[in-house]
């Protein structure tokens, strides 16, 4: 992960969308305003840095140095943020908590078994929150097609970037978060999808772009420069106004042990 992220931080702190007012309120309400959370995979604190307001704790865990310089510097005034460098095989070595959240992280690990170790850790109330794009009903997960991606793909595909791959937001199983948590010890699961619009520049998605594992600094290289002014050409030709417009919509999965009672 930090190979993969490092050089994206400073893009991914500046460029990567928030979840919204709307998805940290429904996760605070869910984890209680006196627990202390584990964001595992926090990258520069997209969820921790809103959250720690509205928690007693946040344990903020990433293996890229990068991702938690970035947020040690967006939260330098948040003392109740514990930035910890490390990944999900080392949950053990961690203060204790009382539940777990994770953005776009989780579909990077070994989900079961990370879930196996959270059930072992985590109190009786304790939560498995999970925060992503969202799975349209009775379909398998796959993220709406934005207006900006075909000109995206066919630059990146100019570039020999491995998009196909990277973009699959399923594990290597292709099993979506909701069928793995079914099967899990946290199978009582609470779905609500967020909508949100938003409006992109070109120097947004550019941004946005270099924020990617497949098309990071690092894997670019000495052809930065070239594939950065490639991209904003094809974007403006695609788009002379230079703007594009996204119906973002994002799942917030809850998920608890059967039987267990919420915490908050």
């Amino acid at each position: 992960m930090e190979d993969l992220f490092g050089s994206a931080a400073p893009y991914y702190a500046r460029y990567r969308p928030t979840y919204g007012q709307a998805v940290i309120e429904h996760l605070a309400r869910a984890l209680g305003a006196d627990s202390r959370v584990l964001d595992l995979g926090c990258g520069p604190g997209t969820i921790a840095i809103p959250l720690a307001g509205r928690v007693k704790m946040v344990l903020a865990m990433d293996p890229a140095e990068e991702m938690l310089a970035e947020g040690r510097r967006l939260a330098a005034d948040i003392p109740n943020i514990m930035w910890i460098r490390g990944d999900s095989t080392m949950l053990r070595a961690l203060p204790p908590f009382d539940h777990a959240v994770m953005g776009r992280s989780f579909h990077w690990m070994d989900r079961r078994t990370v879930l196996a170790e959270l059930d072992e850790l985590l109190p009786p109330g304790g939560v498995v929150a999970l925060v992503g794009p969202a799975r349209l009903s009775g379909e398998p997960w796959q993220p709406s097609a934005q207006p900006w991606q075909p000109v995206e793909r066919r630059v990146c595909e100019d570039f020999d970037l491995e998009i196909s791959a990277a973009a699959n937001c399923y594990h290597a199983t292709e099993e979506h978060h909701h069928d793995i948590l079914a099967t899990s010890p946290f199978s009582d699961l609470e779905c609500r999808t967020f909508r949100r619009r938003l409006v992109w520049d070109v120097e947004g998605l550019v941004g946005l772009q270099l924020s990617y594992s497949y098309s990071s600094p690092a894997v670019l290289g000495d052809r930065l420069h070239a594939f950065v002014e490639a991209l904003r050409k094809a974007l403006l030709a695609d788009s002379p106004t230079g703007r594009w417009e996204q119906k973002l919509m994002t799942d917030v999965l809850v998920a608890r042990r059967r039987g267990a009672l919420p915490s908050c």
